[in-house]
């Protein structure tokens, strides 16, 4: 009886796991994508066809026009024609590439663009290095002195004469500011102090607190000292700002207004936040009228109408009328995306701040604006883009930009009637220009982890 017990009781089954299955081979490698993605029915099949066609065929003819029909050595446009009618003529923009750079700015001169150029870049290069402390106040320190040692390279001058003691002092400080960056990240590196810890003992002699600062200014004063005594012997050809032009222009236009954005929007974006009524409706209008018209009506009423409110002995260059003009379209844009990332902020922020005893200044500068800054990465970037772009409306108030340059080659008479090629060669520039800033836009958004 138990036996026949035991036979009828279930058996228990043992688990054995199926072992796992390949990949279809359809599916490995790029043709398996392919065929997947694009061919895996007859409608697609059939879409994917079509638009390959197209493609084919307007790269064949892109590339038969621009590279292997184009002509790139010829005296003038008749000559191109002559050479190859149906490819494009890169001659006129390779006998032009200096103007669309530089402008009208004079030859001999183009070295000091080059140079300042160049000190701006190396300016923010200690930026990549993570071993600098206070990086911030490396970017700080180029927005706020860099343009003194740009304007003197590019203005020209001497000190005292042409360019004035208050420039050439701050353009000494900021030179100073960046040998002593570059000095004390060699050092770093080399496992030794800075050039500021050689003051120490003998500040720390004289006074007791902010030892450091202040032996950090002394060196800067010095070396400021030793720079102003060495550029008080050169004299630089002065260029008016009538002659800069091209690609150099550009630059100068968008860096600016780029640069001042931020800070006319956030100063906006918290006017508008404001309780106080006076400066919430000042600068809801500034905003609003702003944003309501578009840049070159900005640009028109900066040119035309600024002067008339200004004194009469008070004269200011086309440039720098352009330069107010678009860095307050900009800042009126930048504040309502500032105002959104303000928005977006919890109370319990402002609550956590009040907590800490923080006033309303260190509230926003050490809490809320590092957040809404952080989260509106895309949209600040977005309009960074598009203020690059927008800055060749200049050439239409007679700037000589990039812009303006390529229309001129058209009425070179050796170029007469040359417009592609000029546009073309415009569009791929800033192609190139506004993709670079957009991939920079996601991997600061990736490394600020923007997402979470």
């Amino acid at each position: 009886m138990d036996d026949l017990n035991v036979k009828n009781q279930p058996v228990l089954k043992q688990f054995v796991p199926t072992p796992p299955r390949p990949p279809r081979k359809s599916e490995r490698g790029i043709f398996g994508t392919i065929r997947h993605r694009c061919f895996n029915s007859i409608g697609n099949s059939l879409l994917t066809l079509c638009v390959a066609t197209v493609l084919f065929y307007l790269a064949k003819h892109v590339l038969d026009w621009a590279v292997f029909n184009a002509v790139f050595i010829a005296d003038n446009r008749r000559q191109c024609m002559d050479i190859s009618p149906d490819g494009a003529c890169w001659a006129g923009v390779i006998s032009w590439f200096n103007g669309l750079i530089y402008g009208r700015f004079p030859v001999d001169e183009q070295w000091r663009v080059n140079i300042g150029v160049l000190l701006g870049l190396v300016w923010l290069l200690p930026l990549m290095s993570k071993r600098i402390p206070l990086r911030n106040f490396i970017l700080l320190s180029w927005i706020g002195l860099y343009p003194f040692v740009g304007a003197y390279l590019f203005l020209g001058g001497r000190f005292g004469e042409e360019l004035g003691l208050v420039h050439g002092a701050m353009t000494c400080l900021a030179l100073a500011f960046l040998i002593i960056i570059y000095a004390n990240w060699i050092l770093s590196a080399l496992g030794k102090k800075g050039l500021n810890e050689l003051f120490v003992p003998l500040v720390s002699r004289l006074v007791e607190r902010r030892i450091h600062l202040l032996s950090f200014v002394a060196v800067w004063l010095l070396v400021a000292l030793v720079i102003a005594l060495g550029l008080s012997q050169v004299s630089l050809e002065p260029v008016p700002i009538e002659r800069w032009g091209g690609l150099f222009l550009t630059f100068i236009i968008a860096g600016f207004a780029i640069t001042m954005a931020i800070p006319v929007g956030v100063i906006l974006a918290l006017g508008r936040r404001s309780k106080l009524p006076v400066i919430h409706w000042l600068s809801m209008t500034v905003i609003e009228l702003v944003r309501s018209v578009p840049l070159i009506t900005v640009l028109f009423m900066a040119v035309t109408l600024l002067p008339i409110f200004l004194p009469a002995d008070m004269e200011f260059n086309k440039l720098t009328q352009v330069l107010v003009a678009v860095c307050l379209f900009a800042g009126a844009y930048m504040a309502e995306n500032i105002r959104g990332g303000l928005q977006a902020i919890p109370k319990g922020q402002y609550e956590a701040a009040a907590t800490l005893g923080l006033g309303y200044l260190h509230t926003m500068v050490l809490v809320i604006l590092p957040q809404a800054l952080r989260m509106m990465i895309p949209n600040i970037m977005t309009s960074f883009i598009s203020l690059l772009k927008d800055t060749t409306l200049v050439s239409i108030i007679g700037l000589f930009d990039i812009m303006l340059m390529a229309r001129n080659i058209a009425n070179d008479k050796d170029w007469v009637g040359m417009h592609t090629e000029p546009l073309v060669m415009i569009s791929v520039l800033f192609f190139i220009l506004c993709y670079s800033m957009s991939q920079y836009s996601l991997n600061l958004e990736k490394r600020l982890k923007v997402d979470r």
